[in-house]
């Protein structure tokens, strides 16, 4: 699991969110995960964005490839 400590209190589910203004938004830290959380042990995933469907292996190299 990633082992990042929130910098705020998580909101609780049936809360109503905030929205975030334009300063909060510019720079958001990303999230860090290792391709052994992604890809749980397969040697490739599929994902969706933005409506298409992409495919995330590995090679025998130990490189990755993302493919559409």
């Amino acid at each position: 699991m990633i082992n990042a400590t929130p910098k705020e209190p998580v909101p609780d589910a049936g809360q109503p969110q905030a929205a975030e203004g334009p300063a909060e938004c510019e720079n958001p830290s990303p999230i860090l995960l290792t391709s052994h959380e992604v890809l749980r042990g397969q040697k490739a995933v599929a994902i969706t964005h933005n409506g298409a469907l992409y495919r995330l292996q590995t090679t025998r190299q130990g490189k990755l490839i993302l493919t559409k």
